[in-house]
């Protein structure tokens, strides 16, 4: 039995990648990024060429033997179809259904995926908004989340979000979250949340979310949370085998990557594959030299005294900011023997926060390595706008994904579940 899921708010998909390596299928997409839904299309094409046995089609794609139109063209339609590019409102629902109900095909849902934009909930978010994100509608994006639920209604959903959420509070002072569990309580939907920590579960980084996870009429109580892995893994397990960069060089197009151990987390997780030769997005950003003495300061104080650059003990000559006495932190080293501090979003506007633990690379982290740290397979391939690649962009999506090692436990856990 196939177990079908629609991803809504979909980003780039780690959330639905998790899924998909447990064995589900995707009905259908839905995202507001125009890159993201590239990148979502661009990864159901592989999919599709892996089972085919046509992956060198794939191959002749990343190596800029055919366009991204060329390999579009090469899936069925009704694969590349499944992405549907829209904004989800109040307007829109009505035309997002029945695009889903073409998708459907008059089958029905087992399993929504998916979280909605997280900034209006977050604490960093709140803290630097003067109404502290009270006004943004993206604090009501459950409503039309709940909609979804109430239309399909699949056995079980999956909602993911920042720890914010369970603290954001209304106009009114009621916590947006207990409004979201008796509103998913009047779709008939028995709740269970967790806050999980992406460490636990086989992903080299730090990351704190919580799950909501519900169950259609169920009236008996259920554990839908897997067990955490025994170890944990770091940095340097999903790091050491990529080539050395300094700032600003590498390629989106494959690159040589070294032979590695079949015994190797990277080939377990399912990130590298045992075959595999060449990596793609392992390129950096450029950086000024100021910026780069301070990456030589920060990383030999970690690397040696195993201690953070505070911003305020910088050399005077390589202060730029006035405040001196918050935000201290604005240099950070990637530690590698232990999982990375959390990957956000904003990568992609400067890498200062996360600094490649070896000196004489002397850099931020490249795209790959972004995309490793939040368990992305090496297949996986982070798309732009137009058919030039973007770095940002690439940044963007990965710093605002699910990790895929988390959603595919999570994945396993459901799948066990339902079909026992």
């Amino acid at each position: 039995m196939t177990l079908k899921f629609l991803d809504v708010f979909a980003g780039a998909s780690g959330l639905s990648e998790g899924f998909v390596q447990a064995g589900f299928k995707a009905v259908a997409h839905v995202e507001m990024d125009q890159a993201a839904c590239y990148t979502i299309k661009t990864r159901l094409a592989y999919h599709w060429l892996a089972s085919q046995n046509k992956i060198k089609t794939y191959d002749a794609y990343l190596n800029d033997e055919i366009s991204r139109e060329e390999l579009y063209s090469k899936i069925p339609k009704k694969i590349i179809n499944t992405v549907l590019n829209d904004e989800i409102s109040e307007e829109t629902l009505p035309h997002i259904f029945s695009k889903i109900d073409q998708c459907l095909l008059n089958d029905k849902l087992d399993l929504i995926i998916g979280g909605p934009p997280c900034q209006a909930y977050s604490l960093v978010g709140r803290s630097r908004d003067s109404n502290g994100m009270k006004a943004d509608k993206r604090n009501y994006l459950y409503l039309h989340y709940a909609k979804f639920l109430e239309k399909y209604k699949p056995r079980y959903f999956v909602f993911e979000n920042v720890l914010g959420l369970l603290s954001a509070k209304d106009d009114s002072g009621e916590l947006y979250f207990n409004k979201m569990l008796n509103l998913f309580k009047q779709n008939g939907y028995t709740t269970k949340h967790k806050v999980m920590n992406a460490s636990n579960y086989g992903v080299p980084q730090s990351r704190k979310r919580v799950i909501l996870i519900g169950k259609l009429n169920s009236e008996s109580d259920f554990d839908p949370f897997p067990e955490k892995n025994k170890q944990k893994t770091s940095s340097s397990d999903v790091l050491s085998d990529l080539p050395k960069l300094n700032s600003g060089k590498g390629s989106i197009k494959p690159q040589e990557l070294k032979p590695i151990s079949k015994d190797s987390f990277l080939i377990k997780s399912g990130i590298r594959d045992i075959e595999a030769k060449k990596i793609t997005w392992h390129l950096t950003r450029p950086h000024a030299e100021r910026d780069l003495e301070i990456y030589k300061i920060a990383t030999n104080l970690w690397n040696i005294s195993n201690k953070r650059l505070k911003y305020d003990n910088l050399p005077r000559h390589l202060k730029t900011h006035k405040n001196e006495s918050s935000f201290l932190d604005r240099f950070k080293v990637v530690a590698l023997q232990q999982p990375s501090h959390t990957v956000v979003a904003h990568i992609s506007k400067d890498g200062h926060y996360y600094i490649h633990p070896d000196s004489n690379q002397n850099r931020s982290l490249s795209v790959r390595e972004a995309a490793r740290l939040q368990t992305f397979p090496d297949t996986f391939h982070f798309e732009s706008v137009t058919s030039k690649p973007s770095r940002t962009a690439a940044f963007k999506q990965i710093g605002n994904a699910v990790p895929v090692l988390l959603a595919k436990s999570i994945a396993f856990k459901l799948k066990e579940i339902i079909t026992t």
